[in-house]
């Protein structure tokens, strides 16, 4: 007679070893793109101790940047592209645009330290002919250097 055929129990249990690695690669991925998408433009801010504009305010009204590299090239953070220069006539139409939508928008210049005052100058013009009434500068703050104990003269630098 011919023996009993047994069938093989399944097994219940979930293999996570292959779910675990795929999970590290995305986790490496995800590590090594996520400071490139914060770069932007370079732009070397001046130092200004200017109040800073209220939270609440710009939570509810995205302000619009206008960007002036080291090179003098307009980037602006509305529309396509934000990370590639355009013209002068694309800033003035995406500024009128954006504030025939929202009037209260925020609408900043935020200008290298090594950028011509006449450059900034044309940019505000350009920005307040799209009907911006007020612009605003984007700053660094000020670093204040406190003073070291036993220092001559008080400094940190030993200067008296």
């Amino acid at each position: 007679m011919p023996a009993p055929h047994r069938r093989r129990r399944l097994m219940a249990e979930i293999n996570v070893v292959p779910y675990i690695d795929v999970m590290l690669v995305l986790l490496i991925i995800f590590m090594i793109t996520a400071p490139l998408l914060k770069e932007g433009v370079k732009v070397d801010l001046p130092e200004a101790g200017a109040k800073p504009i209220d939270a609440d305010f710009l939570a509810k009204h995205e302000p619009l940047i206008l960007t002036i590299d080291s090179k003098g090239r307009l980037f602006i953070n509305f529309g396509q592209n934000q990370d590639q220069p355009v013209a002068e006539s694309t800033v003035s139409s995406r500024t009128a645009a954006l504030l025939r939508r929202d009037p209260q928008t925020p609408v900043l210049v935020k200008a290298d330290t090594t950028v011509p005052y006449g450059t900034v100058v044309r940019a505000m013009v350009l920005l307040q002919k799209a009907g911006a009434s007020k612009v605003g500068f984007l700053t660094d703050p000020v670093r204040t250097v406190t003073p070291v104990r036993g220092a001559p003269g008080g400094g940190a630098n030993g200067a008296q």
